[in-house]
């Protein structure tokens, strides 16, 4: 063994133990979290992370960003089998690949290339965040110093591997080395070395131990960056939730006795997959980038909750492991993650859609709403009147429910009580039934359901609220307690098709309720309408004076559950009609700022959400804003009101387009 070799086995033994120390660390941090099953199906897990993780679909959503990572990902990729060669001949000198023969020609060829790729990728990440500054990248200090050092590591790992493969170069007299095809380490061992071949021995040892340090010092400063994401992204894609159950909120067993905390209110409350989380995230900003909250000057911000879901378990996992008491009485909620940041999400979804690297944003805030609402009876004080009208009326609005069915008088429309006998139940849901505007949007749907002779029927006075405005809220409790009472209803009438106008009634009632006992098909009204007009069950008249339509995409029915084709096809068979995209629109779309409950909470901070997304719909030049859900509608009208624009522009649901442009017997 050589001195080289020797040193060698010394500085790897320490920083290979180094690195399984801290690895070994997070890893118990990790495991203190509560228990969750996300171990079914590994074959589709296995599928998401090769596409999310190693293909980056969800990074490439950006392309210059997505690019710029993709590129620096794969050079690594790439660049394992080079490094794996040197550590390997830090033990064994004359060790080298190349007996592997013509794959090795090919592979010393892909490395030399990516190199470049690399060094450029890396010099325009650096452009981008300090330069530029692209605003979502602009961070603390701390993480900027973070990005600087990960970023030159990078560079110089790149650099030193060029230096020692253009010194070998060099000292085979400029030629290739068995195997291998590196032409750009070939060009720069030509200019380098041309007027020095005789230091290219000293050079190639020079570069080979800035290589090796190089790598050990990346290898160990992961643990303490958010470039830890490089080894965690990976797991926390595995373990991510399939697209139809994304955004289904997990229930708590209300009837366990040994249940002593609801949500979550410190570290030793999350889930593993939520501490996951922490340590998956890349501190890229899309998420913030994308939050409605954050877009109109709201202190929410998805990034920070998940970079101080991190912060906390650094310092309060070792506590626990320790079996000792923290003496600062600090909690995650309050003093980590404020109630403001919490109470300020619209459940949107738009942060876990964009997130490169699967973290379920949304799960997190509402178990620390669960959290002030079951166990600190801490919430916004609007909140106390919409949480009594959902026990006493069953609607987070003051109506009697005695007058859910008003709407149908008239209409020749029986309730399940009457004649349970039908095809399809109509849910007619909260803001259907009592809000005056959207119930005409009810009785269009009606309308279009009677004209394509298809048998319905309502529930009347015995429909109450789904539960979602609850469930959202934090208010698990009273959530529950609806559904249960839900459920027995429709399982009384032996319901199985169930009809809905509302996206927030669609999801709770497909997503969720099979959870509780209640499985059933569910339809929004656009499903509804765009298959009756396929059919010809419905059949247009073409003769409407001309339309400029934009549409807007409802949270609830686009990002969670992909419904976007539906309505635009149902404008798209209107001949008279011009559909304008809004810049934001589909998985992209901006939220109304109604949802998660903050139909019911003022907007004390910042800008209005709905007065954003109305401006965004006016500068289309539409004069109707299309919508396709009651929290939408209501939204955008008080949008318009507030802008002056009520007179000039409309809003309308796909269903009320369709009836007054249908051909009638």
């Amino acid at each position: 063994m050589t001195l080289k070799n020797f040193v060698f086995v010394i500085v790897f033994i320490i920083a290979f133990f180094l690195f399984l120390y801290n690895l070994r660390r997070i890893i118990k941090y990790i495991l203190l979290g509560q228990k969750e099953d996300r171990f079914n199906y590994p074959f589709r897990r296995i599928y998401n992370v090769l596409k999310i993780a190693f293909g980056q679909t969800k990074l490439l959503r950006e392309p210059i960003a997505g690019i710029i990572h993709f590129l620096i990902f794969w050079g690594f990729i790439v660049f394992l089998l080079a490094v794996l060669e040197s550590i390997i001949q830090g033990f064994y000198s004359k060790f080298s690949f190349a007996s592997w023969g013509k794959f090795y020609e090919f592979i010393s060829f892909i490395q030399d290339v990516f190199g470049l790729l690399v060094i450029i990728s890396v010099l325009f990440a650096l452009y981008r965040r300090f330069i530029q500054r692209v605003p979502r990248l602009v961070v603390d200090k701390e993480g900027s110093l973070d990005a600087a050092i990960i970023l030159l590591l990078i560079l110089g790992v790149v650099i030193s591997m060029y230096g020692q493969y253009s010194s070998q170069i060099a000292q085979n007299n400029f030629s290739y080395l068995k195997n291998e095809f590196r032409p750009i380490s070939y060009f720069l061992s030509k200019i380098i070395f041309i007027k020095g071949i005789s230091i290219a021995q000293i050079s190639y040892e020079v570069f080979w131990w800035i290589h090796i340090i190089l790598i050990f010092s990346f290898l160990n400063f992961l643990p303490y960056s958010k470039h830890f994401h490089v080894i965690s992204s990976i797991p926390n894609v595995y373990f991510s939730k399939f697209d139809e159950e994304k955004f289904t909120l997990k229930k708590i067993n209300l009837e366990d006795e040994n249940i002593n905390q609801y949500g979550v209110a410190d570290f030793e409350h999350l889930t593993w997959k939520q501490i996951l989380d922490g340590y998956a995230c890349t501190e890229c900003g899309r998420c913030t980038d994308a939050c409605p909250a954050s877009n109109t000057g709201k202190k929410l911000s998805p990034r920070e909750i998940i970079k101080n879901i991190r912060k906390r378990t650094e310092t309060k996992a070792p506590f626990i492991i320790n079996g000792s008491q923290e003496s600062n009485g600090k909690f995650l909620i309050h003093d980590y993650i404020s109630d403001e940041e919490v109470w300020a999400c619209t459940t949107c979804g738009a942060c876990v859609i964009e997130c490169p690297v699967m973290i379920e944003h949304v799960d997190t805030i509402v178990d620390l709403r669960r959290n002030l609402v079951l166990m600190e009876s801490n919430f916004p004080s609007e909140l106390n009147i919409v949480f009594k009208n959902i026990e006493t009326n069953f609607t987070p609005w003051s109506f009697n429910s005695q007058d859910r069915a008003n709407w149908a008088e008239g209409m020749n429309i029986k309730t399940m009580a009457e004649d349970p006998n039908c095809e399809i139940l109509f849910w007619v849901g909260c803001a259907g039934s009592f809000d005056a505007r959207y119930q005409k949007v009810t009785k269009a749907i009606a309308k279009l359901m009677q004209n394509a002779n298809i048998e319905f029927r309502i529930l009347g006075t015995e429909e109450k609220c789904t539960g979602d405005t609850a469930r959202r809220l934090g208010n698990e409790y009273l959530a529950q307690m609806l559904i249960q009472e839900n459920i027995e209803t429709l399982n009384k009438y032996n319901v199985k098709k169930i009809v809905t106008g509302c996206p927030h009634c669609y999801n709770t009632l497909k997503n969720e309720y099979p959870m509780f006992g209640g499985v059933y098909e569910v339809i929004h009204h656009t499903e509804l309408i765009i298959s009756l007009l396929k059919e010809n069950k419905l059949k247009l008249n073409n003769a409407s004076e001309f339309m400029k339509v934009t549409y807007h995409d409802s949270c609830y029915l686009g990002r969670y559950n992909k419904i976007y084709n539906a309505p635009r096809e149902s404008l798209a068979m209107i001949e008279n009609l011009e559909m304008i995209e809004m810049k934001r629109n589909k998985d992209r779309g901006f939220c109304c700022g109604a949802g998660g409950g903050r139909m019911f909470l003022e907007e004390t901070e910042g800008k209005r959400i709905n007065e954003d997304r109305t401006k965004e719909a006016l500068d289309t030049g539409a004069n109707i804003i299309a919508s396709a859900c009651p929290f939408c509608m209501i939204m955008i009208s008080d949008g318009l009101k507030s802008l002056n624009k009520s007179e000039g522009v409309q809003v309308k649901d796909i269903a009320e387009i369709i009836a007054e442009n249908l051909l009638t017997n």
